[in-house]
């Protein structure tokens, strides 16, 4: 068999050197986010955590003192209040607030005429968001002699404002987070597009009602989008801070009951300066949410259906 040749496969150094090219250029494009991710995020991090272990009020260089602040942490009665007023809000506002939010999905995905608009009515106050502004504006409508508390006067109820009430003021938190919610509705909306006409036709012919069309194919249905809402808005309960300072003005509020989590840590640290002490209490949050995160997860496998899971 003279003449012929065997092939020859072709080097793979030209591949590589793309690749690796393409690599370069990857990374390239990622280095003002990976600068900022470093410089902005996982540096203050770190530093924090280091903090968290010291002594140091920004004036003096810190000291080590281990698990101190740990310790004080659960002997502090004001860290045991401004838990206890922080779960509270999460556990009450944030059912509250998807409950609004399906409601009213659920209304728009029905209406045939004026839908864009409603949308847009309904969503504009989560574009605002938890502003300076709007907190003053709610503190100036619950204060005494505001237009709740003359509202209320004139259909007899007492005079004195929802703001300087330790039992009213949970209640008007919750009503600002409620009233704020637009984002968890569009997607509830989204979801329920995605919902199969069929599935409801077919329950019409087995004689189901709305009750029972709602438990059994729109919950159903809509469980990942109810479990995305359902873990974005709690974390974010937990993050509260702009319109608990601004209506308490900075204080916790009568008998600490708008002494939020987060409020609580900013009085420690910048005007306690105990720096070390927030930073303790900053770690203990990130455990705390990052735990909820989980169970969450581990619990939404009896709850939450996915489309095509069991084939």
């Amino acid at each position: 068999m003279t003449g012929r040749r065997a092939a020859v496969p072709p080097s793979p150094a030209p591949r590589r050197r793309r690749r690796a090219a393409e690599t370069r250029a990857g990374y390239a494009f990622l280095t003002p986010w990976l600068l900022g991710f470093f410089a902005l995020t996982a540096g203050p991090m770190l530093a924090s955590l280091y903090l968290a272990f010291t002594d140091y009020n920004l004036f003096a260089a810190p000291s080590w003192v281990g698990l101190e602040n740990f310790r004080l942490l659960f002997d502090d009665p004001r860290f045991i209040q401004s838990a206890k007023v922080t779960l509270t809000y999460a556990v009450l506002g944030t059912p509250i607030k998807l409950a609004a939010a399906l409601a009213v999905a659920m209304l728009l995905n029905t209406a045939h005429q004026g839908k864009g608009f409603y949308r847009s009515v309904f969503y504009a106050p989560s574009l605002i968001g938890a502003s300076v502004s709007i907190a003053i504006v709610w503190k100036a409508m619950f204060i005494d002699n505001g237009i709740v508390d003359r509202l209320g006067q004139s259909v007899g109820l007492e005079a004195g404002g929802w703001v300087g009430n330790p039992d009213m003021t949970m209640p008007m938190f919750i009503l600002l987070t409620v009233w704020q919610f637009g984002a968890p509705m569009v997607i509830f909306l989204a979801g329920l597009k995605q919902v199969p006409a069929e599935l409801y036709e077919a329950a019409s012919v087995d004689g189901a009602g709305p009750v029972r069309k709602f438990f059994s194919i729109t919950l159903p249905m809509l469980s990942p989008v109810l479990f995305f809402n359902l873990l974005l808005e709690t974390i974010h309960s937990f993050q509260i801070f702009a319109s608990a300072f601004i209506i308490s003005g900075g204080t916790g509020g009568p008998a600490g009951s708008t002494l939020f989590y987060t409020l609580y840590l900013y009085i420690r640290g910048f005007q306690d300066f105990r720096m070390g002490y927030a930073s303790a209490m900053a770690w203990v949050l990130v455990v705390v949410v990052g735990l909820i995160t989980i169970v969450f997860f581990r619990t939404s496998k009896s709850w939450v259906h996915y489309s095509g899971e069991g084939k």
